[in-house]
């Protein structure tokens, strides 16, 4: 097995790994009085809790604060329901989502990809993440929705408002979460609005495209009313896109940070699915997930309460020793790698093979395109808040061409 060293300047992500360490230190469950929540960082632990949804829930609304926004958003977000609700909706979207017709998309993302990169054709600095890794899913998710593509800058700015977490402190609390609620609530009432007006287009023009597809669709006999598919369809075009992008940035800063990456990759281009899965597991886009007790449980040793907020932690999982050799080491050969950075069980994220396929593609482009790729200073780098989402928000780099 091999591995590379890190090496360069020091950003926030760099605080996560001893986060994630100290929280398996204290032990695999527990508690936080400050905040009234348990944590779970375990491998085991967290895999039983998300393969076990009738006790460990994914419906947040009998201890979150509410919103009245949020409600509406909410009847279509099945990553919040539970069986058999979640069944339903899950149903629909695994239909649109299956394998062959992931594969398919393979070449719109190729000239998805090469339009983008021609874009910057004449310069040798620019930033990836405006560049290439936001407007390349979230172009394709549109396209599949039959939602104007040309519209990605408006979406841009709804998932910096949504996932940004400029009201949040490092770790969640029930305050920071109402503060965050009230200050993104009307940017969820404007995505709401739109989601609206574009569902009743799409059944009155129905067309070639995802949501025209879902219109009709049915399980068990019914189908979607229109305020389910809002929540629905604007679940499909921020997930579909907030993860791959993350990824990608998460990747071109592991490779700049652990010299001899990128070539290796350049010498041998059937390696960076591995190196993917490696980058999936070294930085998990969202490293941690919220889950309420239905009942009195016994975990790790401890009686917990029903009714009681649980947050299971992927990226302390991703590096349990128990689980993974060396886990503090990236090692693009690590087989296996079974970490838990899309999910685990019914909620496992549907959206990971067009992830992945995103990702390979367009790393794959930009190796072919620049001879060599860096970046220059991480001064210039800005991050996301880690307690909502593990990325950049803006990423120079600077490349080389043939």
């Amino acid at each position: 097995m091999t591995s590379t060293q890190l090496t360069g300047a020091e950003s926030p992500l760099d605080a996560l790994p001893e986060r994630w360490r100290s929280l398996r230190d204290a032990g695999p469950v527990t508690y936080d009085e400050d905040r009234r929540q348990w944590h779970v960082v375990d491998h085991q632990g967290v895999s039983a809790v998300l393969a076990d949804p009738a006790t460990y829930s994914s419906d947040m609304t009998p201890i979150a604060p509410t919103q009245e926004d949020f409600e509406d958003f909410r009847q279509g977000n099945f990553v919040g329901m539970d069986p058999p609700e979640h069944r339903k909706l899950r149903t629909l979207v695994s239909q649109a989502f299956t394998p062959r017709v992931v594969h398919g998309l393979a070449p719109r993302i190729e000239a998805v990809c090469a339009r983008l990169l021609d874009g910057v054709a004449d310069r040798d600095r620019f930033d990836l993440v405006d560049t290439l890794a936001y407007p390349l899913p979230i172009i394709v998710i549109a396209e599949l929705l039959g939602i104007p593509a040309e519209d990605h800058r408006l979406f841009q700015e709804w998932a910096a408002t949504l996932f940004g977490g400029d009201q949040l402190g490092d770790s969640l609390d029930t305050a920071d979460l109402e503060r965050a609620l009230e200050a993104i609530a009307p940017t969820v009432r404007e995505m709401n609005g739109y989601m609206l007006d574009h569902i009743r287009h799409r059944r009155a023009h129905p067309g070639d495209d995802l949501t025209s597809r879902l219109l009709t669709a049915e399980v068990d006999g019914t189908r979607l009313a229109d305020q389910e598919m809002v929540g629905f369809v604007a679940l499909l075009l921020v997930a579909g896109h907030i993860t791959t992008t993350a990824l990608l940035g998460n990747a071109m800063v592991t490779f700049d940070r652990h010299p001899g990456t990128l070539a290796a990759l350049r010498e041998n281009p059937d390696r960076l699915p591995d190196a993917i899965e490696e980058v999936l597991r070294w930085l998990p886009p969202f490293p941690e997930l919220g889950r309420r007790t239905t009942r009195p449980v016994v975990l790790g040793g401890h009686d917990i309460p029903a009714d009681t907020l649980l947050m299971v932690h992927l990226g302390a999982a991703n590096r349990d020793p128990s689980r993974f050799t060396s886990p503090d080491a990236f090692d693009m050969a690590r087989c296996p790698n079974p970490h838990l950075t899309f999910g685990h069980g019914i909620h496992f994220c549907f959206g990971a093979p067009l992830a992945r396929l995103e990702a390979r593609i367009a790393l794959r482009a930009l190796m072919e395109r620049f001879p060599t790729i860096e970046v220059p200073s991480y001064d210039d780098v800005t991050y996301q808040n880690p307690a909502v989402i593990v990325g950049v928000r803006h990423l120079p780099i600077a490349v080389t061409r043939p």
